[in-house]
């Protein structure tokens, strides 16, 4: 599954993308938050605010979105203006 990440969480990261194999007990986007958040520090940091939105296939999603059979996930805070 391919991972994006932008802005804030990209510049946390050091990274814009990846791509990762899940294990099999991560059904949810709140499962796949849990588990990246559980891989480092840098990971931990970049979400541990939970002020963020998260993108399904282009189609926003809440925490409780069953991922089987995604393909790409995108995670972004919220976009200000001025």
């Amino acid at each position: 599954m391919k991972l994006l990440y932008f802005a804030k969480i990209r510049e946390v990261l050091k990274k814009s993308e990846e791509t990762v194999s899940l294990p099999s007990n991560i059904i949810t986007t709140g499962n796949l938050i849990d588990y990246l958040m559980n891989l480092d520090d840098s990971y931990k940091i970049a979400f541990e605010d939970k002020k963020f939105f998260i993108a399904v296939d282009e189609e926003f999603v809440k925490m409780d979105f069953i991922i089987t059979n995604s393909k790409e996930i995108a995670i972004f805070p919220p976009v200000t203006g001025g």
